[in-house]
C-alpha cells in the first residue's frame, strides 16, 4: 500500500505542477491576447513569447506554427533570426495522420522532407468556429510528454487553439485596417487628383508597402497617353498571356502559376465604369498562395485606380477634346483662306508636328499610278529607305480605303525597320482617294489611339481645302499657260511686263513671228504645224531659262520679255535666238522679230510697248524676213 500512495502522492504532484504549468500559460496567453486586443505589439512577438512559454514551462527548444490559407499550410511569419524554412504543404498531408487524439508522432513521410526533420510531434489546432486550422510542431521533451498524457492536455489545447485563432483574426483585423485605411488615403489622394502618373505611381506605392516580398506591374491598353513618368508596359493581345487577356475582357481577377516563368501570378483588371484600362499584374513566386484577403485588397486597389484613371483621362480628355476642336478649326480656317497647296502642305507639316510629335511626316498625291512627294514632306520620303514605308502604305490604299494605324511595324512587317509606329490617312474626295498623310516614329506604340482618331477627323477636314486648292492651281495653270506649247499665256505675259515697268529698271520685248507658217500647215499638215511650233517653244525656254518669260502671243506669234537688261545684250540674245531657229526645227523654218528696249530713262507706256514691238516685227517682215528689228520711233512715221 504505501508503493502506491507514494504512486499516487506523485501522480498528485504531476497534475499540480500540470495545472500550474497550464494556469501560467493561460495566464501568459490572456495577456498576449490582451496585447493583440490593443496592438500594443508586433504579431510576430506574440508567437516569440508563446514560444518562450512552452520553453519555460515544458523545456521545448524546438517549435513553429504552421497556418493553414487556401488549401495550403506555411510557416507563420516570426522573426528572421528565429525563422524556419519549412516548404509548403497541402492540409491533407498533415491531417491524413490525426485520429481523436490531440497530438501524434512526426509521421516518416514528413520527416524525410527538408525542413521538418527537426520535429517528433504533431499538434491540430482546429477551430471550427473560426475556421482556421493551425499545426503546431514541436520536437518533444520529457516534460512535454508528461503532459501531453495527462488529462489537462486537451484543455491546452482548447485554450491556445482559441488564443492562437484570435491572434491570427485580430492580426488579419489589423492588418485590413491598415489596408483600407490607406486604400481609403488612396482614393481621397485619387479623386483630388487628375494627374495620372500621381495615380500610377501610387498604386505600384501600394503594393510594394502592402506586399514588399511580391513583384508588380502595370500593363496599360495602347490607348494611354505613353508620355509618364512611371514605367508601364503596353498591353498587346499577340504577347499577353491568356489569364492576363482573360483578366482584361471578363474584368475579373485571375491567378496563373506560370509553371514557364515559375511564378504565380495575380491579373486584376484596371476597371473604370466605362472601361477596362489595363491589368495589374503581381507575381510571387511559383509555391506562393494568394489569400482571399490579398486578392480582394488587390482587386479594390485596381478598381479604385482604375476609376481615379478614368477620371483624370475624362478630364485630360475634355480639355485635348477642346484643344483639338481647336486645332481643327484652326486648320480649317487657314485652309479655307485660298492658300495655294505648296503653303497649306507646309501649314498642315507644322499642325502635324503640334499635335502629334512624329518623327517623320509625309504628304503624297497621287496621279493615276504615279506618287508625288509634296512640299511639307520631310527629307526620308525623298530617299529609297522612305519609299519603303511609302510603298507599303499606297499598297494598302489600292486595296480598301480604311487609314493605317500600326503600334509596330516591325512586328507587322517580320522584320527590323527604323520606324515601328505609323499613322496613314487617306484624302479622299468622293470616295476616291487622291493622296495621303502619314507620319511616323522610332518608338513602338507611341501614338495613343486618340491621336490617330485625331489625324482622321485633321485630314477629312483638310481633304476638300487641298483639294481645292490643287483644282485652282490647275485652272490657274490652265489660265497661265498655253495648253499646246505649255508657254506662258498671253495674259500672264501682259501681267508680267506690267509689274515689270514698276519694279524693274529695264526690260525687253521680244515678239516672233514664223516665217511663211501658212505654207507650212498647207504642204505638211497642222500637226507639223503644231511640232515647228513645239520646238520653237522648246528653244525659247531653253535659251531664257528662268532670267525672263516665254508665251504664246496667239496663232504662230510668240512673244520673250527678259527684266533687268541691257541693250546690247538684249540685241544679242535676240540675234542667237533668231539665228537658232532654222537649225531646231523640222521642217526647217525661219522666224521674223521686233523687239522692243525700254530703261528708266527712255520710260514707255504699258501699251504702246507691245504695240511699238509689233510695228519693229512688220519693219523685220518687210524687210526680207529671218531678222530682228529693234524699234525706233521713225518706224512709225514709215507706217
Amino acid at each position: 500500500m504505501f508503493n502506491y500512495k507514494v504512486i499516487d502522492m506523485r501522480k498528485g504532484e504531476l497534475m499540480r505542477e500540470h495545472l500550474e504549468s497550464l494556469t501560467k500559460i493561460k495566464s501568459d496567453l490572456l495577456s498576449l491576447y490582451i496585447d493583440s486586443m490593443h496592438g500594443k505589439n508586433e504579431y510576430d512577438l506574440y508567437i516569440q513569447l508563446l514560444m518562450d512559454s512552452l520553453k519555460q514551462y515544458f523545456d521545448i527548444e524546438q517549435c513553429c506554427f504552421l497556418l493553414y490559407e487556401s488549401d495550403s499550410t506555411k510557416p507563420v511569419d516570426i522573426k528572421p533570426s528565429i525563422s524556419l524554412k519549412l516548404n509548403e504543404l497541402p492540409l491533407n498531408d498533415f491531417t491524413a495522420h490525426f485520429s481523436d487524439q490531440g497530438f501524434v508522432s512526426m509521421p516518416s513521410s514528413l520527416c524525410e522532407k527538408i525542413g521538418y526533420d527537426d520535429f517528433t510531434q504533431l499538434i491540430l489546432l482546429k477551430n471550427e468556429q473560426l475556421g482556421l486550422y493551425n499545426i503546431m510542431l514541436l520536437k518533444a521533451t520529457t516534460k512535454w510528454e508528461s503532459f501531453a498524457k495527462s488529462e489537462l492536455f486537451s484543455d491546452f489545447v482548447d485554450i491556445i487553439t482559441k488564443v492562437f485563432g484570435k491572434l491570427l483574426k485580430n492580426k488579419d483585423i489589423a492588418l485590413n485596417e491598415s489596408q483600407y485605411r490607406k486604400l481609403y488615403n488612396m482614393t481621397s489622394l485619387f479623386h483630388s487628383s487628375m494627374d495620372i502618373d500621381l495615380i500610377l505611381e501610387n498604386v505600384l506605392v501600394a503594393i510594394q508597402e502592402n506586399f514588399p516580398d511580391l513583384n508588380v506591374e502595370l500593363v496599360l491598353s495602347n490607348d494611354q497617353d505613353r508620355q509618364t513618368r512611371v514605367k508601364i508596359k503596353p498591353f498587346d493581345y499577340l504577347s499577353e498571356r491568356p489569364s492576363s487577356i482573360e483578366a482584361f475582357v471578363s474584368g475579373t481577377v485571375t491567378i496563373e502559376r506560370a509553371h514557364d516563368l515559375n511564378r504565380c501570378i495575380l491579373h486584376a483588371p484596371i476597371k473604370g465604369r466605362q472601361a477596362i484600362y489595363g491589368i495589374l499584374q503581381v507575381s510571387a513566386p511559383i509555391s506562393y498562395v494568394f489569400t482571399k484577403n490579398q486578392e480582394e485588397f488587390i482587386n479594390m486597389l485596381a478598381h479604385t485606380s482604375g476609376n481615379a484613371l478614368e477620371n483624370a483621362k475624362l478630364y485630360h480628355q475634355s480639355y485635348r477634346l477642346i484643344g483639338d476642336l481647336q486645332l481643327i478649326n484652326e486648320t480649317s480656317h487657314r485652309l479655307n483662306m485660298k492658300l495655294d497647296s505648296d503653303e497649306m502642305f507646309a501649314f498642315l507639316h507644322k499642325q502635324l508636328k503640334k499635335a502629334f510629335k512624329p518623327m517623320e511626316i509625309g504628304f503624297v498625291l497621287k496621279n493615276q499610278e504615279e506618287l508625288k512627294m509634296t512640299l511639307g514632306s520631310t527629307d526620308l520620303f525623298h530617299t529609297d529607305e522612305g519609299m519603303l514605308y511609302i510603298q507599303h502604305v499606297a499598297k494598302h490604299f489600292e486595296k480598301n480605303q480604311e487609314a493605317l494605324f500600326i503600334a509596330d511595324l516591325s512586328r507587322n512587317k517580320g522584320k527590323q525597320l527604323k520606324y515601328n509606329s505609323m499613322m496613314a490617312i487617306p484624302m479622299l474626295i468622293e470616295q476616291n482617294i487622291y493622296g495621303f498623310s502619314l507620319v511616323l516614329h522610332r518608338e513602338s506604340y507611341f501614338f495613343s489611339f486618340d491621336s490617330f482618331k485625331l489625324m482622321q477627323s485633321l485630314i477629312h477636314h483638310s481633304s476638300l481645302a487641298i483639294a481645292n486648292s490643287i483644282l485652282r492651281n490647275q485652272l490657274q495653270e490652265m489660265v497661265d499657260y498655253d495648253h499646246l506649247t505649255k508657254l506662258h499665256a498671253r495674259r500672264y505675259l501682259e501681267k508680267t511686263v506690267e509689274a515689270s515697268l514698276s519694279d524693274d529698271s529695264s526690260g525687253m520685248f521680244l515678239l516672233i513671228d514664223i516665217d511663211n507658217f501658212k505654207k507650212v500647215n498647207d504642204t505638211f499638215g497642222h500637226l507639223v504645224g503644231d511640232q515647228v511650233l513645239l520646238q520653237i517653244s522648246s528653244l525659247l525656254k531653253n535659251v531664257i531659262g528662268t532670267r525672263g518669260v516665254c508665251a504664246r502671243w496667239g496663232g504662230e506669234e510668240l512673244a520673250v520679255y527678259v527684266p533687268n537688261i541691257l541693250a546690247d545684250e538684249a540685241i544679242k540674245l535676240a540675234n542667237e535666238i533668231i539665228a537658232s531657229v532654222p537649225g531646231e526645227t523640222n521642217p526647217t523654218v525661219t522666224v521674223s522679230a521686233g523687239l522692243l528696249i525700254w530703261n528708266a530713262e527712255q520710260a514707255v507706256e504699258y501699251r504702246s510697248i507691245f504695240l511699238h514691238a509689233d510695228t519693229a516685227l512688220y519693219h523685220a517682215k518687210s524687210n526680207g524676213k529671218n531678222r530682228v528689228s529693234l524699234f525706233t520711233q521713225s518706224m512709225l512715221l514709215q507706217s
